[in-house]
């Protein structure tokens, strides 16, 4: 089974906020006004507004690769959990 370019997995969501918050960690700019402190807490943040500027490469057996929309990735997620990371 190929897995929609269109959806995010588990796996992604969670490397997508752990990504961000390491780059927050380490001096990248918040990208959304917040008084939250946490890297991890704004990194959520971020991905439920959808602002999160990373790209995904998803790999294949074949070692073919397809990058993902993001964004559309995102907006499903949140529709499909209730906004719940």
């Amino acid at each position: 089974m190929i897995w929609p370019t269109d959806e995010l997995t588990r796996f992604e969501v969670a490397r997508l906020v752990g990504a961000r918050s390491l780059q927050i960690s380490l001096g990248a700019p918040i990208l959304i006004q917040s008084e939250e402190k946490d890297p991890i807490e704004v990194a959520k943040l971020e991905f439920k507004n959808n602002i999160i500027p990373i790209t995904i490469k998803r790999k294949f057996p074949s070692g073919e690769y397809i990058v993902i929309d993001v964004k559309a990735g995102i907006e499903n997620w949140i529709k499909s959990h209730s906004g719940e990371i």
